[in-house]
């Protein structure tokens, strides 16, 4: 019998996938903890939360650290862009 190779996953892949992984298990968490009629369920999913934001910003650190994960700075003119949308929403909803 041949055995096929085994594929080994290197630091970097690995961190990229729990990342990856992290920040969508965040975004359900945040869904979840809006929307619950129940106080002390919302607690409970709040902490929940910050816990795995916890280990986001873990594994985000150690990849940045590592140069694996370069976030670009935003530019000045795209942030007075965003800054203008939100001032327009919060004017139109206040």
């Amino acid at each position: 019998m041949v055995k096929a190779p085994v594929q080994v996953l290197q630091d970097q892949e690995i961190l990229t996938d729990a990342l990856t992984s992290q920040k969508q298990i965040s975004s359900a968490y945040n869904t979840y903890s809006g929307e619950c009629m129940n106080q002390s369920l919302k607690s409970d999913m709040l902490n929940i939360l910050r816990d795995e934001q916890s280990m986001q910003s873990a594994i985000f650190g150690e990849m940045h650290k590592r140069g694996w994960y370069e976030p670009a700075a935003a530019q000045q003119p795209a942030i007075n862009q965003t800054r203008s949308k939100f001032e327009g929403i919060a004017q139109q909803i206040g």
